[in-house]
């Protein structure tokens, strides 16, 4: 039996996108080829409220994070973390021989624009990342707030990492001023894991050129630069079923209309969040929860294990805590094509399974 996915990624997705998935193969040095990486370019351009190229990587979210902190860091990076994915960022950054330094709030709690001005005005760092959603904590940093302190800092690269918020939560790239903004397609795009998608500045890629070891597969001026000569042809051979559904599934993100997309999201947490903090309490602030996902603690001390094998029974699975919240919280996610009625519905077997 399927089991109705409300996990942070992958999300279940739709019968007629998987479809897309089976499409024929094309050549991948061919026209058509050309045309499908360019449809989806301008498609995600309007997305991610962008002017600036978008590039496609055949890797997860993480390929392109890594690519970003390799590719631009010159001098040294200011990683911020909220959870297991700013930790993960700083860890590209260690194993691949970049100069970094990790702010770590803790977890539950936000990076504020002044832990941002604090580092930055040291001078010392000329790459910074954030993490705008963080799937562990349930945290949705308040990046207006923080994009406006980085614009102080007109040398500092600034990467942002919506791998779990892009397509769920309004983010205007050019107007925050962000240099490299990631996603991947198994969360808020609602399509299979496979693929990960950047958004580049003319200042990143002038700080890539004064990188000299930016490695190869995930160099993003080499990226760029292939896809400028070769008429938006990559490098190295790209998953074209993951692109034949992106394409389809970005039409009818569009057709929705970004703003009901983002406001069905906000409608999903909202009813989240009052539900948790009537049966139990948010991890999160209310004010940095997530749109995407809320992250539930376990004030009653259920067996998280226990709830899912049951929800399982039904055909539902949502998650467990991550890494050291293991059973300290649960989390529901509420993305992609998810509607309210459907998180109505499981929050009931949930109630009816607990007796609530």
């Amino acid at each position: 039996m399927h089991k109705r996915l409300f996990i942070p990624g992958p999300v279940d997705v739709a019968d007629d996108v998987l479809q897309k998935l089976a499409t024929p193969m094309i050549g991948h040095r061919t026209k058509d080829a050309s045309d499908l990486q360019r449809s989806i370019s301008e498609k995600m351009q309007k997305l991610m409220y962008t002017k600036n190229q978008v590039m496609l990587s055949t890797t997860s979210g993480s390929g392109l994070m890594e690519g970003a902190v390799r590719s631009c860091t010159r001098k040294r990076a200011a990683i911020f973390s909220v959870g297991a994915f700013g930790d993960r960022w700083y860890k590209m950054a260690k194993v691949n021989g970049v100069p970094a330094d990790k702010f770590t709030s803790e977890w539950g709690k936000p990076t504020t624009p002044e832990m941002v001005d604090e580092a930055l005005s040291t001078g010392k760092y000329d790459l910074i990342t954030i993490t705008h959603n963080e799937t562990s904590t349930g945290i949705m940093n308040p990046v207006e707030g923080i994009a406006e302190v980085i614009k102080k800092y007109p040398e500092v690269v600034f990467c942002l990492d919506t791998v779990s918020s892009l397509g769920g939560a309004k983010v205007e790239v050019d107007k925050l001023g962000v240099d490299i903004c990631i996603a991947s397609t198994q969360k808020c795009l609602g399509l299979p894991p496979g693929l990960a998608i950047c958004s580049i500045s003319q200042k990143a890629l002038d700080a890539a050129k004064e990188v000299p070891n930016r490695g190869l597969y995930l160099d993003l001026l080499t990226l760029y630069e292939y896809i400028q000569k070769k008429d938006h042809q990559y490098p190295s051979t790209p998953s074209l079923p993951h692109m034949f559904a992106l394409d389809y599934q970005l039409d009818k993100i569009l057709e929705e209309g970004l703003d009901n997309r983002f406001n069905r999201h906000l409608e999903m947490a909202k009813y989240v969040r009052e539900w948790a903090n009537k049966h139990f309490e948010m991890l999160a602030e209310e004010r940095y929860a997530s749109n995407t996902l809320t992250t539930v603690k376990n004030t009653k001390g259920i067996s998280v294990s226990d709830l899912n094998k049951e929800l399982g029974k039904r055909g539902y699975m949502i998650s467990n805590g991550y890494g050291d919240l293991k059973e300290k919280t649960f989390r529901i996610a509420h993305m992609a094509e998810t509607t309210l009625d459907e998180v109505k519905q499981l929050l009931s077997i949930i109630e009816e399974i607990l007796g609530l």
